[in-house]
């Protein structure tokens, strides 16, 4: 069972603002939930999870736009948030000293109504960026690592455009072709139409 909400808010980086819809995803089934990214308002995403017990907040990256729900969602639901510790400059950020979170590490299983989700390490976009991957269910969620049509933003700080293209040809363009990639804003894709595309990036991206 997987659930998208879309929030909306601002995205505040390097001085500059900008209006941006986020995708929230609840995956689990009718007893248990994981949260990716829960993005600018905790009031909707706790009213898709119901009753449902939250195991974790998963953060795939800590960009505002990302966790600024995730301590409110936290209070709600009494889940523990999930972030790289290589994010820390960013979420200090966000919510200083005054908000913990529990540190994901590349590899770590998660497993929420018993899908199994794993994290990779995908830095790029932020250091300690991460995609979660559920082969059970034959998809991946990307976060901003991965879109409809090309890699996340890399001309911001703490980000390089030839890292996120290493962690998206090691890490993600391995995976099944099938694999369905829900992303952190817009449009899913799947690794099959993205991967041919590679050089294409490289080529712009330089």
């Amino acid at each position: 069972m997987i659930d998208r909400v879309i929030t909306k808010g601002t995205f505040s980086l390097d001085g500059g603002t900008w209006e941006v819809d986020n995708n929230v995803w609840v995956v689990g089934d009718a007893r248990e939930v994981v949260v990716i990214d829960a993005a600018h308002d905790a009031a909707p995403i706790a009213e898709r999870v119901g009753g449902r017990a939250v195991r974790a907040i998963l953060c795939t990256h800590a960009h505002n736009d990302h966790v600024n729900a995730a301590a409110d969602l936290a209070r709600l639901t009494g889940a523990p948030i999930r972030l790289h510790p290589d994010d820390q400059v960013l979420w200090e950020q966000v919510y200083g000293p005054e908000v913990s979170y529990e540190p994901l590490a590349d590899g770590e299983k998660l497993v929420a109504g018993g899908n199994v989700l794993e994290i990779l390490h995908t830095p790029g976009h932020s250091p300690g960026a991460v995609c979660v991957s559920a082969p059970e269910l034959g998809v991946l969620f990307s976060g901003d690592t991965l879109f409809k049509g090309g890699p996340g933003a890399t001309g911001r700080s703490y980000s390089s455009f030839e890292t996120i293209i290493d962690s998206i040809r090691k890490r993600l363009l391995t995976l099944p072709a099938e694999t369905v990639v829900h992303t952190g804003h817009g449009d899913s894709t799947s690794i099959g139409a993205e991967a041919p595309h590679l050089e294409e990036w490289i080529a712009r991206g330089h």
